[in-house]
């Protein structure tokens, strides 16, 4: 089991900037890809969760979706079980709750189904 506990959500004006943080609670995090998903509002169900970033379990290979490529970076400290995200120039449309998830592989997948454990979210709320 690896419990996962988001921070950093929040309003925010549009072209503002949030930091998340993802803490985790065992040492297995280090072996373990993480990743960033988000639902947006009237998306109820779980799988309609869409993938944000996610990096292996170095950090040093990440994946982007294609709505947040040279706006958002993920990064991840081992020594601390922790992972981020920095979100930077966030438009309305980024607003959604976030949640932190860990995979069961060390490859950043962008599937929503290889990742194991999750986070409870954390709402973040762009304002135009």
């Amino acid at each position: 089991q690896v419990d996962l506990v988001e921070t950093g959500g929040g309003l925010v004006l549009a072209g503002g900037s949030l930091r998340l943080s993802c803490a985790a609670s065992r040492r297995t995090f280090s072996s373990r890809a993480m990743g960033w998903f988000r639902q947006a509002p009237g998306k109820e169900r779980e799988k309609e969760r869409e993938i944000v970033a996610s990096v292996d379990w170095s950090g040093a290979v990440t994946y982007y979706a294609d709505s947040v490529k040279g706006r958002f970076t993920i990064s991840r400290d081992n020594a601390k079980n922790t992972m981020y995200l920095q979100m930077n120039s966030l438009k309305p449309e980024d607003t959604a709750v976030y949640y932190c998830a860990a995979s069961s592989y060390d490859y950043p997948y962008s599937e929503r189904s290889t990742y194991q454990y999750w986070g409870q979210g954390t709402q973040v709320t762009v304002s135009s």
